[in-house]
């Protein structure tokens, strides 16, 4: 299956509009019908539910409720078992499809996520508003209502609506044990940690991989180079009208002043810091307790901070990095060492 230019005529460009189609479901027509790529729950709404005169006996229970991201919860009515026509004749294919039937307000009927899309083995482009899908005999395709897609939209916002439904899980995820593996034999300084309960086969090939690529590590500051400023550099946008500040400075007790005195060292030594003299701005540092006992030196930059403007999106999209994850057998979280330090400052800053 593949999309064209030809696949987008008749759809006004430029757009971000949602991918809106119709779809015959139980041998009604069924219009506002959303097309959403993430999460994996098919829902159909409560109302169009009784407007399709389904009997409410055929409702399955499920006691788990649903959840948003923004962590309101609704519990469905059931689960409800649709036949569901997609496409247009000839090229057209039924399934039965699986809904949560959930009560609350919104402008869509029914929401169609991964479980119907993969039941129809179907690809969807959101810049052409087009769902194609396999069959035996060739490929068929829904187009999308542009001009309902934009009502339902301006509804949405207006009513401050919530499509981002999936399942809570009741039991929670026991913490694995972990296993130390040395990645160089003898030192056990320089190790990581691995699941006990992975298969032998699983096992073996990360462990092969880390110590094949043991250039990555880094065990102390002057084993991390940093990444290169012609890459990437940190620059500072300071308003201009603002004056200056100069912290008075602080006093620390002789545990606190010898572990400033041992990271400053350790900083200086690996060239990540430099003395300078007469500064504009000047800063006090700040001792806050690690979990292990040590202490994490920070900067109070509370000063420079309001004079720089403020990045109103400094994060991507959460639901889009969970559902990112999805069919993939394996995750793992990168900690990067002293990371705070990888990306150089402007030398002018």
């Amino acid at each position: 299956m593949t999309f064209n230019k030809s696949d987008s005529r008749g759809v006004k460009q430029p757009h971000n509009d949602p991918l809106v189609i119709m779809l015959t479901i139980e041998g009604f027509n069924t219009k506002r019908i959303l097309v959403d790529n993430g999460n994996s729950v098919d829902i159909i709404y409560f109302s169009a539910f009784q407007q399709l005169k389904l009997d409410p006996r055929r409702l399955h229970p499920f006691d788990s409720p649903l959840i948003s991201f923004s962590g309101d919860r609704v519990y469905p009515r059931g689960i409800v078992t649709l036949t569901v026509t997609v496409g247009t004749y000839p090229k057209q294919l039924t399934r039965q499809m699986d809904f949560f039937v959930v009560n609350c307000p919104s402008s869509y009927n029914v929401i169609i996520r991964r479980p119907a899309l993969n039941k129809w083995k179907a690809s969807t482009s959101t810049y052409c508003l087009k769902v194609k899908f396999s069959m035996e005999d060739g490929v068929g395709e829904v187009k999308g209502d542009q001009v309902l897609a934009r009502e339902c939209y301006q509804a949405i916002l207006a009513a401050k609506e919530n499509h981002t439904w999936i399942v809570e899980e009741k039991e929670e995820e026991k913490v694995e044990a972990l296993e130390v593996v040395e990645l160089i034999e003898g030192e056990m300084t320089k190790t990581t940690r691995i699941g006990t309960t992975l298969s032998p086969e699983i096992r073996t090939r990360p462990i092969q991989f880390l110590k094949e690529n043991l250039d990555v590590f880094a065990w102390s500051h002057d084993d991390m180079p940093g990444i290169s400023p012609e890459v990437i550099q940190h620059k500072l946008n300071v308003d201009p009208e603002r004056k200056p500040i100069k912290q008075r400075r602080r006093t620390f007790a002789p545990e606190r002043d010898q572990a400033i005195a041992d990271e400053v060292s350790k900083l200086l030594t690996a060239g990540f810091i430099r003395e300078v003299y007469y500064p504009d701005w000047l800063a006090n540092v700040i001792l806050v307790k690690k979990a292990n006992g040590k202490w994490r030196m920070c900067v109070d930059f509370t000063d420079l901070n309001k004079a720089c403007p403020k990045d109103s999106f400094p994060l991507p999209r959460i639901d889009q990095l969970v559902d990112s994850t999805a069919g993939h057998k394996l995750l793992t979280f990168m900690d990067a060492f002293s990371r705070y330090n990888q990306i150089k400052m402007a030398y002018e800053d």
